[in-house]
């Protein structure tokens, strides 16, 4: 009988694939495929964080991303209603968003990205407008990050 591996030991970030897209770029004899992954990471307690990763197949390239947003990670400043301590805007590319904060018990009015984003952050209680006709996903998740960014400009320092 084989040793028995040892399990992966379970993060403490949830994730949430936003977005997961087959890129190509021509070359000689054809064309070649490679896949690009964005993502968000968080632990729900304040702790958020955005990456894109691009690699030939999808497993490497949402690895890749998890490894980018724990990076890029922010912490978010929470109030007692888990909500942000004040309103707030952002642009991104032609993406822009407006965060606002909420009293306890309304829940997290948002929809999209900046949905995900806000619930991994730990954000239960707030209203997200995106303001542009984009649909692009990771501009909007950029510009919700860079909104939130704009609460606090302390970074998250990792161990790895």
């Amino acid at each position: 009988m084989r040793p028995q591996r040892q399990p992966r030991p379970k993060s403490e970030y949830d994730q949430k694939l936003i977005d997961l897209r087959r890129v190509a770029r021509v070359v000689a004899g054809g064309r070649r495929f490679s896949f690009r992954a964005t993502l968000v990471v968080g632990n729900r307690k304040g702790e958020v964080g955005v990456g894109l990763g691009k690699a030939s197949d999808t497993a490497q390239s949402i690895e890749k991303a998890f490894r980018a947003a724990r990076k890029e990670a922010i912490m978010v400043p929470l109030n007692k209603f888990k909500s942000i301590p004040h309103e707030v805007s952002a642009k991104f590319g032609s993406a822009s968003i407006i965060l606002k904060p909420a009293k306890a018990g309304k829940g997290l009015v948002a929809g999209g990205a900046s949905r995900s984003v806000l619930m991994l952050a730990g954000v239960e209680n707030a209203s997200a407008k995106a303001l542009s006709r984009t649909k692009n996903k990771v501009n909007n998740a950029r510009a919700t990050m860079d909104a939130l960014k704009k609460l606090t400009l302390k970074r998250v320092e990792t161990n790895k």
